[in-house]
Order: C-alpha cells, then sequence, then structure tokens
C-alpha cells in the first residue's frame, strides 16, 4: 500500500508560479511511476505529466516547456513544477502512483491516489 498526500496548491495570478509536492508513504516508492493528473470544474481529470523510478518522464503537450515534473527517491517524493501558469489550469491538481512501473497518461493506469490539491489562476 501506498499513501499519498499532495500540497503546494494556492493562488497565483496568469503568468505565475506553483510547485506541487507529493509526499508518499510505503517503501517500495522508488519503483513506482509516478503521475499527476488535473480536474478543471465541470471537466475529466486529465494527464499532466508522469515519471518513472528512473527519470524517464512525459508530459501532456498543452504543459511542455512550462511544466517539470521531479521525484526524489530518497525522500519519497515527486514534485510538479508550474510555471507561466494559465487561468485555463485552475483545477484540483492530484498525485497518482502506479505500482507496475509504467509510464502511463491514463487514470486507469494509476493504483492509488493523493487528496488533491487546489490551484487557482487568476486572469
Amino acid at each position: 500500500q501506498v499513501q499519498l498526500v499532495d500540497s503546494g496548491g494556492g493562488l497565483v495570478p496568469a503568468g505565475g508560479s506553483l510547485r506541487l509536492s507529493c509526499a508518499a508513504s510505503g517503501r517500495t516508492f522508488s519503483r513506482y511511476t509516478m503521475g499527476w493528473f488535473r480536474q478543471a470544474p465541470g471537466k475529466e481529470r486529465e494527464f499532466v505529466a508522469a515519471i518513472s523510478w528512473s527519470g524517464t518522464f512525459t508530459k501532456a503537450d498543452l504543459v511542455k516547456g512550462r511544466f517539470t515534473i521531479s521525484r526524489d527517491n530518497a525522500k519519497n517524493t515527486a514534485n510538479l513544477q508550474m510555471n507561466s501558469l494559465k487561468a485555463e489550469e485552475t483545477a484540483v491538481y492530484y498525485c497518482a502512483a502506479d505500482s507496475r512501473g509504467r509510464l502511463g497518461t491514463r487514470e486507469y493506469e494509476y493504483d492509488f491516489w493523493g487528496q488533491g490539491t487546489q490551484v487557482a489562476v487568476s486572469s
């Protein structure tokens, strides 16, 4: 079992930055792929970025060049640095963990989820 706790959300103006963190419990964190998803009001949850145990990553086209995903296996944390935020990126952001270590972009590929952290970007 893995428990995930998301943090770092808040209110920022358009063009601003936020750094989200995901703290994981469990001895096998380093083997898991960590992903970030977001869900805007009235919309379906969508993939943002994912990073494998080895550091290989993938990101949604919409965030390339602005968001950076990273992890620290020694600290059991995964982070999402978000720069140049846009108002339409207001959403609840969730971290997730995939015990199979895939670099997936779909919700069903992830076994464990954080509670979510609210990001609000003002225009």
